[in-house]
């Protein structure tokens, strides 16, 4: 636990310390920076613990080495590049002349008073399409998961027939793209149709190609090896990924994170609009507790223990996408957002402890097995 969680505690103390002499030296003032890192942070957690959960179950096929890097070098990723750099790069996008990065923060710090646009207002505007892109690439995540055929069910009554659709060819491309076309059509306005389509499609050829990569180079254990495959002490043998696989495996996660991220950093300027704050709050609290979050469940053998874990998460991916594409017509207050993964992976896990118990009983009475599914 302490080597796991105790980085991400470290950090956090350090990004409250960095809040408090950050906020003391303006005008924002001490105690109301760290308050507004605390929100944030918290804000990021409960966003992204069905993002912990997916990324448990593709870490758990990497190397120890790799699980080290996503959470050192990935951990500098998310908080410098998604948390800090993304919304700078999406201002220096959508302005006309182009703001560079060292304008665009200093537009953030210093807000115009002459009726310029202001740093939110420029991150606000470019919500469609952000909320276009992250929304298709989750979809496609959530749509190749319940349209594919998996040994165990959890909402037998509804993933049984999808999987079944799923046997058409190209099924989730398919279904992804028609819920782009109604998206552009009901919900986006009318100088927007274009660029949230132009964004969704980019959004599911990202999906494709990272995902296309990370299963070439996956290397499939030989099928005579009895050895088990997930322990509860971490990854087994046959799932550690190296080399190349790992790697390919390491960028799908980046861009997963990503694509998690997009709520919430656009939900954060419903808080602060300052770039230092969301950068300490989002990214070195919120997502550090992420990435240990992801470790300790990829160590404790989280998700065999809790066999519907997985499948709640994918279908708390499948709320959040339908959530972003539908925020492009339509305010969805962040509470929802968060509590509605969190509400469905709570489920998952009732549903998993009952699972448990049942299949206890049965071992030990010989009573028959336990039923799955709801």
């Amino acid at each position: 636990m302490i080597r796991i969680f105790g980085p991400s505690v470290a950090v956090t103390i350090a990004a409250l310390v960095a809040a408090f002499f950050y906020g003391g030296s303006s005008a924002m003032g001490a105690g109301r920076a760290l308050f507004l890192v605390v929100v944030l942070g918290i804000l990021e957690v409960s966003l992204s613990f069905d993002n912990a959960v997916i990324n448990a179950s593709i870490l758990r096929r990497m190397s120890i080495f790799w699980q080290r890097i996503f959470l050192t070098v990935g951990i500098l990723i998310a908080v410098f590049g998604m948390r800090l750099v993304f919304p700078l790069a999406i201002v220096w996008a959508t302005t006309n002349p182009r703001l560079g990065p060292v304008e665009a923060l200093r537009l953030a710090l210093h807000p115009p008073t002459d009726g310029r646009p202001t740093y939110e207002q420029i991150i606000t505007a470019a919500h469609p399409q952000i909320a276009a892109f992250g929304g298709m690439f989750l979809l496609m995540l959530f749509l190749d998961f319940v349209l594919s055929r998996n040994d165990r069910t959890w909402l037998s009554w509804l993933e049984k027939p999808l999987a079944r659709a799923g046997r058409l060819d190209q099924a989730s491309v398919i279904a992804a793209l028609i819920i782009l076309l109604v998206t552009a059509l009901v919900f986006a306005d009318a100088r927007e149709e274009h660029p949230v389509m132009i964004a969704g499609i980019l959004g599911l050829l990202t999906y494709l190609v990272v995902n296309g990569l990370s299963n070439y180079f996956h290397v499939e254990p030989p099928e005579d090896d009895e050895e088990p495959a997930q322990s509860h002490d971490g990854p087994g043998p046959l799932l550690k990924e190296t080399g190349r696989a790992a790697f390919m495996l390491f960028l799908y996660l980046e861009v997963l994170d990503a694509s998690f991220s997009f709520d919430g950093v656009i939900g954060a300027f419903a808080i602060t609009a300052d770039p230092i704050i969301i950068a300490l709050g989002l990214g070195l609290i919120g997502a550090m507790f992420v990435r240990s979050l992801t470790v300790y469940m990829v160590r404790r053998g989280t998700l065999d223990d809790y066999v519907y874990l997985e499948h709640g998460a994918h279908w708390a991916i499948g709320a959040l996408a339908v959530m972003l594409l539908v925020s492009i017509g339509v305010h969805i207050p962040e509470v929802v957002t968060g509590l509605t993964g969190v509400v469905i992976i709570f489920a998952s896990f009732l549903w998993s402890v009952r699972f448990r118990k049942r299949k206890a009983a049965a071992l030990t009475s010989a009573d028959g097995g336990p039923a799955e599914g709801a």
